[in-house]
């Protein structure tokens, strides 16, 4: 009986809150709801305008669920608050909307306060927190609310209520409460991070390396986001960027980018990635670098150009390509470096995927919005990534301390074997000098004997190189016979011609031979000339014999390519006085109507200069008894003799009789020119 008699009159004071069109603020008992209310009234309309235009506007409509708050337009609600009571009443505005501005509008006044999220402290009216706004009424007195909802977070909000000083003190209690699990958290997080960060800031001063240095920016924009975090709760201790909240949300992702930038830089550090796989640690580098630009042109657009228009659909679609990313650089990571201390990054990576990967999917699953759900709590997303972070943070402590204990480790072993190294040197040295005054004897010995060496080979130098004189010498003095043995023969050409009363061909012989002569003197006076060169006098002597002999005489010459013949030196005037004794000893006597000689350069391999002539051969030749017959064979090959001695290069002349059944054909002569 007494229960249903509380709920009457319950019932009836609620009836009694609003009268004719206004809100009763001294019959609110605990929280009045402004949504679906007939009293309230709402209107839409663009962000940037004004209060006045919205104030004489006449588009208004009943507030219902029906309407929302986005980022592009402000959402205002207008009601009349009326107070009937003899006694000043003050009632509460609750609202989780990021920017709302409440004008309380009396018949001479209009004040105006300011709450919300993404307002800086000093502009809140309310500081101690973001959610509720003081309305104050003397007593019967009237006055005109209009609330500014804008929401460019893009976030799920709950709708404002009207509360009494009850109701303020009871949902104030319940939100402190539910924060207070997740502030202790991130309390503990920052502390820990900033302890870590303040021993890696004293090892980076001693040792000042790298490895220290992108720790630190590692640590340092974790705790940024630390701070981050702790804004969007009503923590008053340390809560640094309520001062800059607007910038604070535009550098959110940018920050958490960075340090997963000094991050990937510190592993490519740590694990001395490029002694295992330089493609590896050249990836690492640019996906570093990249998380920096990245971080730097998503905080450009954000704060200057775009807000968080796009924040949702970014943070999306950048971890849907990041995640995987990762987990494919762990994997080759763990495939290609075998540190020591690869373990410590296998379960700091794993702490750091986990975190990443649940995070994502309870924001992306609004889970933490669901009353009752495991991860109903104040920012589970962050919470549960600082989880993560603060498992791989620790992971990395220790392995940042296990290497400075492998390089004590490597130290210590080090001096040990310096300290083995020099003792052993001092044994040795002390060797040394007992063996030292035994050397000096024996090395006087030595030296005398190795100053009598050395003068022996210095005697024998001089006769080497007065040899070699002597040979020379020879070589010139071969070269000056065969001069006049070639001119010998060249007269008695001549006065064949002239005895043979060949007036006309003598002349010509005559000057041909004049020409031929200068070239010759101009070849004799190097010790070596190319064959090509050899093939030119070689081409101006055939032309002679061949207007000495007639017709009945015919030469060919087969070189495949003169410019490879260059390459190739020989003593000067070599293959004249081999042609010459094949024309005159072989081809001449010969009775034959056609008297051939070929003479052919292959430079297939090697040198090979072949002559060919189908002469009467070496034999019948012999029988002819000719005083000069074997004379320019025989200086050729002395010259041959002494050209092999005196080059790096050799020359082997061969001449073989051609015969088929016992039938003389004529005579080949072969010269090779070996390298």
């Amino acid at each position: 009986m007494r229960t249903s008699l509380v709920l009457f009159v319950f019932c009836l004071l609620a009836n009694l809150t609003s009268i004719q069109g206004q809100i009763m603020a001294d019959s609110i008992v605990f929280k009045f709801e402004l949504i679906n209310s007939k009293e309230v009234q709402a209107h839409i309309n663009d962000k940037d305008s004004s209060f006045e235009d919205v104030k004489a506007s006449v588009s208004w409509r009943p507030y219902s669920s029906e309407l929302s708050v986005n980022s592009k337009q402000a959402l205002w609600l207008k009601f009349d608050l009326k107070n009937n009571s003899k006694d000043t009443i003050r009632n509460y505005i609750y609202s989780d909307t990021p920017s709302n501005t409440i004008y309380q509008v009396f018949k001479n006044d209009v004040k105006v306060f300011k709450n919300g999220r993404l307002i800086p402290l000093p502009q809140r009216t309310n500081r101690s927190d973001y959610y509720f706004t003081e309305i104050a009424l003397a007593p019967f007195q009237t006055s005109q609310i209009f609330i500014r909802l804008h929401n460019p977070l893009k976030r799920k909000i709950d709708p404002p209520t009207l509360n009494s000083k009850l109701s303020y003190w009871e949902l104030l209690h319940n939100i402190n409460e539910k924060q207070d699990a997740s502030i202790s958290f991130i309390y503990i997080y920052i502390i820990t991070i900033t302890t870590i960060f303040a021993f890696a800031l004293v090892f980076w001063l001693r040792l000042w390396k790298k490895l220290y240095l992108y720790y630190l920016g590692y640590l340092l924009f974790q705790i940024i986001y630390g701070f981050q975090v702790l804004r969007t709760t009503s923590a008053s201790f340390g809560n640094l960027f309520t001062y800059i909240p607007t910038l604070s949300t535009s550098a959110f992702q940018p920050v958490q980018f960075v340090f997963i930038g000094f991050y990937i830089l510190f592993i490519k550090h740590l694990l001395k990635v490029k002694y295992y796989d330089k493609l590896l640690a050249k990836v690492l580098s640019y996906l570093g670098r990249f998380c920096f630009v990245y971080a730097v042109s998503h905080f450009i657009f954000s704060y200057f150009f775009f807000g968080n228009m796009f924040a949702e659909t970014v943070f999306i679609i950048v971890r849907l390509i990041i995640i995987p990313l990762n987990f494919i650089l762990i994997f080759w990571i763990i495939y290609k470096v075998k540190h020591p201390l690869i373990s410590y990054f296998i379960v700091g990576q794993t702490f750091f995927f986990i975190g990443a990967v649940l995070s994502s999917y309870v924001a992306y699953a609004e889970l933490s919005f669901i009353p009752g759900h495991f991860f109903n709590f104040t920012q589970a997303p962050n919470i549960i990534f600082q989880i993560g972070l603060l498992g791989e943070v620790i992971c990395f402590s220790l392995a940042l301390g296990e290497n400075v204990l492998l390089l004590q480790k490597e130290k210590t072993r080090a001096n040990k074997e310096l300290i083995v190294q020099l003792k052993e040197n001092q044994a040795l040295q002390e060797n040394m000098n007992r063996k030292l005054d035994e050397k000096v004897h024996k090395k006087t010995e030595e030296l005398i004997k190795v100053y009598s060496e050395i003068e022996k080979d210095r005697e024998q130098k001089i006769k080497d190189e007065f040899t070699q004189k002597i040979r020379e010498t020879e070589m010139i003095a071969l070269r000056s016979q065969m001069n006049p043995h070639f001119i010998f023969n060249s007269l008695s050409a001549i006065k064949h011609l002239i005895m043979t009363s060949r007036n006309d061909d003598a002349i010509i012989y005559l000057d041909e031979f004049s020409a031929l002569l200068r070239g010759i003197l101009s070849s004799s006076k190097h010790q070596q000339i190319t064959v090509e060169e050899e093939l030119e006098i070689l081409e101006l002597y055939l032309s002679l014999e061949r207007s000495r002999m007639g017709s009945s005489f015919t030469y060919d010459i087969e070189v495949s390519s003169k410019e490879e013949l260059s390459q190739y030196q020989i003593p000067p005037l070599l293959l004249q006085p081999l042609v010459e004794n094949a024309i005159w000893h072989g081809l001449q006597p010969s009775l034959k109507a056609e008297k051939k000689l070929s003479i052919i350069f292959d430079t297939s391999d090697d040198l090979i200069i072949t002559i060919l002539d189908n002469g009467i051969g070496r034999k019948e030749s012999a029988k002819k008894k000719r005083l000069h017959e074997a004379m320019g064979t025989s200086l050729v090959q002395d010259r041959l003799t002494l050209f092999n001695h005196l080059s790096n290069k050799s020359i082997r002349l061969k001449i073989t009789d051609l015969e088929k059944d016992d039938v003389v054909l004529g005579t080949k002569i072969t010269l090779t020119y070996e390298t």
